[in-house]
């Protein structure tokens, strides 16, 4: 199978920027696929308001490790005992939750949404707190490891899973993106589930420094991030991830053709960063291309095909069968008979059921034979993908 080209238009090169660098009205040019060097909720206040199409999010998630945790070998395990993940109380976490949600809500757009992983030491607090603040979850997922680390001590259950939220702006949110069909085409034809199963990042995908060791204690594997880019943003919208660690959210978001923004203190991690969003080559744009369902396509009403001359007043319908004839009416109803509404309402009514798919049911002269009405429809649909609507 030949390689993939890469998009015709290369992405741009993802650069480092300081808050105090960033104008007071930044523009899109000064932070779009670019690193912000700072404190998360400081860089968000700086970025416009509603300006990200997609937040993913991975949160300290204040482990709460009490001394060092050691293999039954007695070698040490490398856990998570960085300063970022340290807070002195609940009560502290729970502010700094509240301080970078609220300014993550900010930014994003009205039909944008929100990804929040955590573990059981800090998801159901976040939770909480998003419905608290306003944000509708949609979904809870469960990441399934396939490779979970053990319980060395053998003192609770395994712990093999992580959970995702995924919610949107606010209850009221219409037009978010779910690549429902792309969704169910890649799971073989069956609807995706709320369980995920992949491998913890290890092997070549680890990032490591020149001492063996890993530059980012919890590095989340990019397959992860495909899935959540894929089912919820579209090519060109812009992802946001205000904990950029070593970059993966950078990364997937230019193969897979997004922009992206990230927030990230730490230096060690953006010169990682940098260095592994530079080595990513975009996918060619036909590889882009998202799977969608009628749901996706634009909505077209029967009076259309009226105003674009598919259908002319006077002209007769009928069902496949010819059982049936209706009259098309000036103002884009049928009439049958007695009987007079909408393709829907006149084919259900003809039938003596109580719903009906007029788009399927009527059908049109033409060659000497029927055609659904649904071909008009479709033809409709490509003048309204032609013109950019």
């Amino acid at each position: 199978m030949p390689a993939l080209k890469p998009a015709s238009k290369p992405a741009p090169r993802s650069a480092l920027r300081h808050l105090d660098g960033l104008s007071p009205a930044a523009s899109p040019a000064e932070w779009l696929d670019t690193i912000l060097k700072g404190d998360c909720v400081a860089a968000l206040e700086r970025l416009p308001e509603k300006s990200v199409d997609l937040i993913f999010a991975d949160p300290p998630y204040n482990l709460q490790l009490d001394g060092d945790l050691h293999r039954p070998d007695q070698s040490k395990v490398d856990a998570v005992d960085d300063e970022w993940d340290r807070f002195d109380s609940f009560a502290a976490y729970d502010a700094f939750t509240r301080a970078w949600l609220l300014a993550a809500r900010r930014v994003l757009r009205p039909n944008g949404t929100i990804w929040v992983i955590g573990s059981y030491h800090n998801i159901f607090r976040v939770g909480a707190i998003m419905q608290d603040l306003g944000f509708w979850i949609l979904n809870d997922i469960v990441w399934r490891k396939t490779n979970p680390m053990p319980n060395f001590r053998g003192r609770r259950f395994q712990n093999a899973h992580e959970t995702l939220i995924w919610a949107s702006r606010d209850p009221q949110a219409k037009g978010y993106t779910f690549n429902y069909e792309a969704m169910k085409a890649a799971n073989d034809d069956v609807q995706m589930r709320s369980d995920w199963l992949f491998p913890i990042c290890t092997g070549a995908e680890r990032l490591k420094d020149d001492n063996g060791d890993k530059i980012h204690p919890t590095q989340k594997p990019e397959a992860l991030l495909a899935r959540v880019l894929l089912s919820s943003s579209k090519p060109g919208d812009v992802v946001l991830d205000p904990f950029f660690g070593t970059g993966t959210t950078g990364a997937v978001a230019k193969r897979l053709g997004r922009r992206f923004v990230g927030v990230e203190r730490e230096q060690a991690y953006i010169d990682a960063a940098l260095e592994r969003i530079e080595a990513v080559e975009p996918l060619a744009l036909t590889a882009l291309k998202v799977l969608t369902g009628k749901r996706a396509e634009p909505r077209v009403a029967f009076a259309s095909l009226l105003d674009n001359g598919l259908v002319r007043p006077g002209a007769f319908l009928c069902d496949a069968r010819r059982r049936f004839r209706a009259e098309v009416r000036a103002d884009g109803t049928l009439a049958c008979g007695d009987i007079a509404g909408s393709i829907h309402k006149v084919g259900a009514a003809v039938q003596g059921l109580d719903a009906c798919n007029g788009w399927t049911f009527w059908h049109y002269e033409r060659n000497g034979g029927l055609t659904p009405i649904d071909e008009l429809r479709r033809i409709a649909r490509l003048g309204i993908e032609r013109a950019g609507a």
